[in-house]
């Protein structure tokens, strides 16, 4: 893998962890419910040529508590 390509990624999952992380301390601003349960998924939306082409997917779960 060369260096763009980490720069790439590095720059997407910093842009996705500064969002993630202000919508959820703003939903648990606006909610009493604890612990909150979430499921961070990774999509694959990339449009390859044959059907039968492996696609990225990651599902992480876990729960924010008080």
């Amino acid at each position: 893998m060369d260096e763009d390509t980490s720069k790439d990624i590095r720059r997407l999952l910093k842009t996705f962890g500064v969002k993630a992380d202000q919508a959820i301390v703003t939903h648990l601003k606006e909610t009493a419910v604890r612990p909150l349960k979430v499921r961070i998924v990774l999509e694959d939306l990339t449009e390859y040529p044959l059907a039968n082409t492996p696609r990225l997917h990651l599902e992480v779960e876990g729960e924010i508590r008080e």
